[in-house]
């Protein structure tokens, strides 16, 4: 069970870490999104201002709370997308709304799960400013759900994806490989191509929302490598192997091309890094 969030009167919470917790137990998806921003603009203001607000170390629960809706399925049962139609693009937005609202909860897991871990200020003010991106895109891919009648937790969703989470609960440096390098990696692989389907709907708020979201998530998975890397000049190991092993040990399933090089690359992730990873039925298809 999560400690309960250390009070501080009218500003919130005492610590960065209580105010992580208060988002991971904040079940209501836009109410989630408010108050991660809220924290990360305190957090902020609170740096400018030279008033540093102490990690702490509240604990993070197991998992974080959920919406009664939408319902959660094994992936196997979460119903097909097809882009092609209206129902088709609601369906890939709604899973792009599930997919930010975790992130929201993985950025601010990243920050009270590893508290203890003694880390320059910095790792902090990335994690808290990725935090808050991932809020602001839930906000903008709602909003286009919400502009073509539907709403979040309409649809059932994939009840995968705090696995990662789980399964690095000890080690901060399996985290950084599989969720920012691995996982949100493959958000800069696949989101153009969903950019181009609203495109040619003519949904320019979706599209809007979309390139947005493509070009902050450079910046997630950026840090995820920054922060990687430190961990190993710490510890005087050699990246890439340490990536791969990482990699093979947490994350369940191959890497699959296209990749999105570019990208990738402006990330600080080099191709050495992802194709050793690929299946060999998939690199051969």
């Amino acid at each position: 069970m999560a400690a309960a969030p250390q009070a501080a009167g009218a500003g919130g919470p005492a610590t960065l870490s209580a105010m992580a917790v208060e988002v991971l137990t904040t079940a209501d998806g836009r109410r989630k999104a408010a108050l991660s921003r809220r924290h990360a603009a305190r957090w902020f203001a609170a740096r400018a201002a030279g008033e540093a607000i102490p990690v702490g170390d509240a604990r993070p629960p197991d998992r974080p709370a959920r919406p009664a809706r939408p319902e959660l399925l094994a992936p196997r049962d979460v119903p097909r997308r097809r882009p092609g139609t209206a129902a088709g693009r609601i369906a890939l937005l709604h899973a792009v709304a599930h997919i930010e609202l975790n992130a929201v909860d993985l950025h601010w897991d990243v920050v009270a799960r590893f508290a203890a871990v003694p880390m320059p200020p910095g790792f902090h003010d990335d994690w808290v400013k990725a935090a808050d991106e991932e809020a602001k895109h839930f906000n903008l891919v709602c909003d286009c759900l919400e502009a073509l009648g539907s709403h979040y937790g309409a649809l059932p969703a994939h009840a995968g994806m705090w696995r990662a989470a789980e399964d690095t609960a000890g080690d901060l440096m399996g985290r950084l490989a599989v969720v920012p390098m691995v996982l949100e990696a493959r958000g800069l692989d696949v989101t153009p191509a969903m950019i181009d389907v609203f495109r040619r709907a003519g949904l320019a708020q979706a599209v809007a929302a979309l390139e947005t979201i493509h070009a902050e998530e450079v910046g997630h998975v950026a840090y995820g490598s920054k922060w990687f890397h430190f961990l190993c000049g710490r510890h005087g190991i050699d990246p890439r192997p340490a990536f791969h092993a990482l990699v093979r040990r947490y994350f369940h399933g191959a890497l699959k091309p296209p990749f999105n090089e570019e990208k990738r690359a402006e990330a600080g992730i080099p191709p050495d890094f992802y194709w050793p990873l690929v299946a060999r039925e998939a690199a051969a298809d």
